[in-house]
């Protein structure tokens, strides 16, 4: 994409279905999207628009609002992706909701993965990089950081195709968060960045 989206498209990106990625919205806007790579229409009738993972990715690189919600609950359950300005309160009913958005997304790549494994990420969460990682790592009992920054898990989307980056200004939580990672199919590396020297990983979602 050469340019960033018109303030009517990015409304039609952010419109769109959480799961699916189908897109609602006028002719022109839907055609513009599909020539910046951001769409793609189906080919059977009705021909419905549907955002490509390039598009799913710059709706989920946005911080507000907060991850959509996995497939796994209905209720409006969005995973903790660190920082987010009014997250949802901490406590047993929240442990309950990870738990269960969990084995829901373990028995979605169940049924999607072509064998039936469930040790490795699915189509879902290479589409959802940014919710998948971080529905891992709360799962996991791992910490978000909070508004105002400080300790905790941060996850974000990145340029790199099919990649996120993990920060946590604790060294030992971050190598957990890359042990939790690569126990839920995902390929993990740690990196420097080169100006502030803080440590950070890299998070792909393993296909074999």
């Amino acid at each position: 994409m050469t340019r960033p989206p018109t303030a009517a498209q990015r409304r039609v990106i952010d419109a769109a279905d959480h799961v699916t990625g189908r897109l609602k919205g006028t002719e022109a806007q839907l055609a513009a999207l599909v020539r910046h790579g951001l769409a793609f229409r189906h080919a059977r009738p009705p021909h419905d628009h549907f955002l490509t993972p390039a598009g799913h990715r710059l709706r989920d690189a946005e911080p507000v609002p907060p991850a959509p919600e996995t497939p796994s609950a209905s209720g409006g359950f969005a995973a903790r992706i660190g920082g987010e300005e009014d997250p949802p309160a901490a406590g047993p009913a929240r442990v309950r909701e990870v738990h269960s958005a969990w084995q829901g997304l373990l028995e979605l790549r169940r049924m999607t993965n072509p064998d039936g494994a469930t040790d490795r990420p699915c189509g879902w969460e290479r589409a959802h990089l940014v919710q998948a990682a971080a529905l891992a790592l709360e799962a996991a009992g791992h910490v978000p950081a909070g508004a105002d920054g400080g300790r905790g898990y941060r996850v974000r989307a990145t340029p790199q195709p099919e990649a996120v980056a993990v920060r946590e200004p604790d060294a030992a939580a971050l190598r957990a968060c890359s042990a939790t990672l690569e126990a839920a199919g995902w390929q993990v590396g740690e990196y420097t960045e080169p100006r502030t020297r803080d440590r950070y990983l890299l998070a792909s979602p393993r296909r074999v």
